[in-house]
């Protein structure tokens, strides 16, 4: 007897665009800072051409596709990071979150400037905790919630992937030595942001949108999470769509000790 077929069962395939570079991974100064940040070698992007269209109502069978396809199982078992291989067993499911990608400027992070998180000079402002010794008001803003800064940021403009982004660098790796001025964070959001999501113009108003699908993901195998290899806030993986160009990017990062050399 036929075996069950899944109702998920893979209907795209995928092909690696190993010339496709992004700058913030070329760029001397944005690597040290990642290597600063205990970053470097831990955060990486693949990209991938796709054959057929895309839709976000199919962004489960997309993503599940995704990691069942060979080429990229084969690209991404070569990543070796922290002593791990990914997608070593088969992916039997996959959790997707549709991640909200609005913004096409820095505005969003205006509120930082007003409200006692940073200086006028750009300077972050130190503050006391039980557990941290060395601590500021800007990684208190943005992870804990008793904070009197973390309402400053409301939950859809925290939703957002460029606020995502910006979190991700700001909390960094393992061995992350923190920046005492906001603008490296700022700087390096912005570049990776730019990189990573397609926008367009429309002729008539003139006016500037995302095109970019973002999906925060998690692969799981028989035994658990397979990639990322953990779930935690600091190791993610997201698919970021081109839709019109059939290109997808995987953006992701393993917590750990980044390289101390590039």
């Amino acid at each position: 007897m036929a075996a069950e077929r899944c109702p998920f069962e893979q209907t795209y395939s995928f092909s690696p665009l190993p010339t496709k570079k992004f700058s913030f991974l070329q760029d001397k100064d944005t690597l040290a800072l990642l290597m600063k940040w205990s970053m470097l070698g831990r955060i990486s992007t693949q990209c991938y051409s796709f054959d057929h269209s895309f839709s976000s109502y199919n962004s489960d069978k997309f993503a599940l596709s995704f990691f069942r396809d060979p080429d990229v199982v084969s690209s991404l078992r070569k990543m070796k990071v922290g002593g791990q291989v990914p997608l070593e067993k088969p992916v039997v499911s996959v959790s997707v979150e549709s991640v909200p990608c609005t913004q096409v400027s820095m505005e969003l992070f205006d509120p930082i400037y007003s409200c006692g998180v940073v200086r006028p000079s750009g300077q972050v402002v130190k503050c006391f905790h039980d557990v941290h010794p060395d601590y500021d008001e800007l990684r208190q803003m943005l992870q804990e919630e008793d904070s009197e800064h973390y309402y400053v940021f409301g939950r859809e403009q925290r939703a957002e992937f460029l606020f995502r982004v910006f979190k991700h660098l700001c909390v960094g790796g393992e061995l992350c030595q923190h920046e005492d001025t906001i603008d490296p964070y700022i700087s390096t959001t912005k570049q990776m942001y730019k990189d990573l999501i397609s926008v367009q113009k429309d002729p008539e108003t003139k006016k500037i949108s995302v095109v970019s699908t973002v999906l925060k993901v998690c692969a799981y195998d028989e035994s658990g999470p397979c990639y990322p290899t953990r779930e935690e806030d600091q190791t993610f993986a997201y698919l970021i769509v081109d839709p019109f160009r059939r290109h997808v990017t995987l953006f992701s990062h393993f917590y750990g000790v980044g390289n101390f050399a590039f």
